[in-house]
């Protein structure tokens, strides 16, 4: 569908919400192509693709508010569209936060993010990488299975239009690959895995390198061993570093203020992290997996550091929080087709600090690098952590064993406060992190 059809779609939409009765409407229509390879053991799995349009609309009577979205396209459909929404809005009760963005907040101007590739990989590309990561996996010494390599490619174009005369839209693409492999036998086998993804081909780390990290990866998890329970140092791999900067972010959600249950929600201005960390997020990173040129409500977006030397500067907000909180929206709105909008980060990552990864760890006597977590024992409310984790004992600051089957225990406030940065940041994926250590946890172990 044309950019010129699609807008039209979008108008004819909100013109007929407004013969309909509504007082306002918004609508959003997103257009998705995905295609995908599965490929394990030398063998090709699953080849899939599919192609998907869905159109979202909202309407306002006064406060009351209704959602309504649809896959069919045609004319007939269209026209009914509005009426049934409008009619809905009547049954629904108030909402006396609900409402469009104004006028003076919606984007004029939209920067040129270069998100979208213009060429897409063929099927026997994709299939060319899945069967490439999952060989050089394979290839490591001590690798004995295959869980299968994968291989993707995603196309998503989203169009906004509303009442207050916001008209936009914006296209992205997303290409990955990954491996998840075994190593040992019988009883002693332990899984490990390794992915890359990027707005672009051209950006996407080789097949080649991504499955020979996985192997590798695998085969150093072989013969773990237990570790006593006891307080210690914790560094955090980035691969699970960044979940840290994602219970932050939860914390500091509108939605969860609003509602008073979140363990940061009395702390706006004041020091919650180390003063060697800084939070940002950043909607306009050329390239970046979560870019996007205005929010899910037509506002316009920008840069802001969350928190700077680890002072919390600001909730994220969309319009509806804000409203509760007195505030302005943040340009943090989020949305799908078929409910309302909620604050959401873009590309979000912590500032690297000033130690390499191994100055972070060469005084620790005794520690724990932690490279996989597991479950979501995490209470928003309190702060209270504890969480599955394995990886590696940290021994007069050098890497020495596998271990396994450790819960790590704390609170977020107090780790936040006793959190270093190590300078290895690296954007990959939509929240990145470089390697982090925090004093004082508590490890459960045998």
């Amino acid at each position: 569908m044309t950019r010129k059809n699609t807008q039209e779609i979008l108008a004819a939409v909100l013109e007929g919400a407004k013969r309909a009765g509504a007082d306002a409407a918004d609508a959003l229509l997103v257009e998705n192509i995905a295609a995908s390879v599965s490929y394990r053991l030398g063998k090709l799995e699953d080849i899939e693709r599919a192609e998907s349009q869905d159109l979202g609309l909202r309407v306002f009577i006064g406060q009351k508010v209704a959602f309504i979205s649809s896959t069919d396209f045609s004319p007939d459909s269209l026209a009914q569209l509005p009426a049934r929404a409008v009619a809905m809005a009547k049954m629904a009760p108030e909402d006396i936060y609900a409402g469009l963005a104004p006028r003076e907040r919606l984007a004029k101007t939209f920067p040129e993010l270069d998100i979208e590739d213009k060429s897409e990989p063929s099927a026997e590309t994709l299939v060319d990488w899945a069967r490439g990561v999952e060989g050089a996996a394979m290839a490591v010494k001590g690798v004995t299975n295959s869980e299968g390599g994968s291989a993707s490619f995603n196309r998503t174009a989203v169009a906004l239009a509303t009442s207050e005369g916001f008209s936009g839209g914006y296209s992205g693409t997303s290409s990955s690959l990954g491996v998840a492999v075994i190593a040992g036998e019988g009883t002693a086998m332990e899984r490990d895995y390794d992915y890359a993804s990027a707005r672009h081909v051209v950006d996407l780390e080789g097949a080649d390198a991504v499955g020979k990290r996985a192997g590798e990866l695998t085969v150093k998890r072989l013969n773990p061993r237990k570790v006593k329970s006891q307080a210690a140092p914790i560094v955090y791999d980035p691969r699970v570093s960044s979940s840290l900067v994602g219970h932050f972010v939860s914390a500091i959600s509108g939605t969860s203020i609003a509602r008073g249950v979140s363990f940061l929600k009395d702390r706006m201005g004041q020091q919650v992290f180390a003063e060697d960390v800084t939070i940002v997020d950043d909607p306009h990173r050329r390239r970046g997996l979560r870019s996007k040129p205005f929010d899910g409500e037509g506002v316009a977006n920008r840069r802001w550091a969350l928190a700077e030397k680890g002072v919390l500067k600001t909730w994220l907000l969309d319009c509806a929080s804000a409203k509760q909180l007195g505030l302005e929206t943040t340009g943090h709105a989020a949305r799908g087709t078929g409910g309302p909008p909620a604050p959401s980060p873009t590309n979000l990552y912590m500032e690297p600090g000033a130690l390499a990864p191994k100055a972070l760890i060469a005084d620790i006597k005794s520690g724990f690098y932690v490279t996989e977590l597991i479950g979501m024992g995490v209470n928003g409310v309190t702060g209270d952590y504890s969480r599955g984790a394995a990886g590696f004992w940290i021994e007069n600051g050098e890497i020495a064993y596998p271990v396994s089957e450790i819960t790590i225990a704390g609170n977020l406030k107090d780790m936040f406060l006793h959190l270093t940065p190590a300078n290895d940041l690296e954007f990959k994926h939509g929240t990145n992190a470089p390697t982090i250590r925090i004093e004082g946890m508590t490890i459960a172990g045998a």
